[in-house]
């Protein structure tokens, strides 16, 4: 893994999953500034989900150099792409581009690994959501274009409650 700014990135380990929840608790309290209060009263990933995708290498963290843990990017690969589907910054450590830095990590994951794609859903309004990962290089997958496994993960999101009128699929084509 690799250092940018002062901050260091690894596959995260079991010690770190209290504090990636931690964080991820933290960045869904931003969504109360855009009105999305569901998301801030949300409690943050089980545990349990979070010690599977530790021990199956599928998180990565930012950490300063006194091993404080201050973001990480969680992703599923898949055949022919990585599935970015968390990615979260302390908002102390807002505008460094640690959060560039680690979908850069994923993507040169994926690249080793002989995936071309990464592929997210995010919101398709929310500052930090689409148009940041626009600015990263991703652009938005209109529907006629989704998969069967992105269909089934819309699904999955709709019966979790989340409103996909307000989302976008997006991906990142890696050279």
């Amino acid at each position: 893994m690799q250092r940018a700014h002062a901050v260091t990135f690894r596959f995260a380990e079991p010690h770190d999953a209290a504090v990636i929840r931690a964080i991820e608790f933290e960045a869904g309290l931003r969504f109360v500034s855009v009105g999305m209060t569901g998301i801030a009263d949300a409690p943050p990933m089980p545990l349990e989900l979070v010690e599977r995708k530790i021990a199956a290498r599928e998180i990565i963290v930012a950490v300063e150099a006194d091993q404080t843990c201050v973001g990480f990017v969680m992703f599923e690969p898949q055949p022919a792409r990585f599935y970015v589907q968390e990615l979260d910054v302390l908002t102390t450590h807002a505008g460094r581009r640690i959060g560039a830095a680690l979908i850069e990590q994923v993507a040169q994951l994926a690249r080793a690994r002989g995936a071309m794609q990464l592929t997210l859903s995010t919101y398709r309004e929310v500052p930090w959501n689409a148009p940041y990962y626009r600015r990263l290089g991703f652009r938005d997958i209109e529907s006629a274009e989704l998969d069967a496994a992105l269909i089934a993960r819309r699904e999955a999101h709709i019966a979790r409650g989340l409103d996909e009128s307000k989302r976008v699929f997006m991906r990142r084509d890696l050279a």
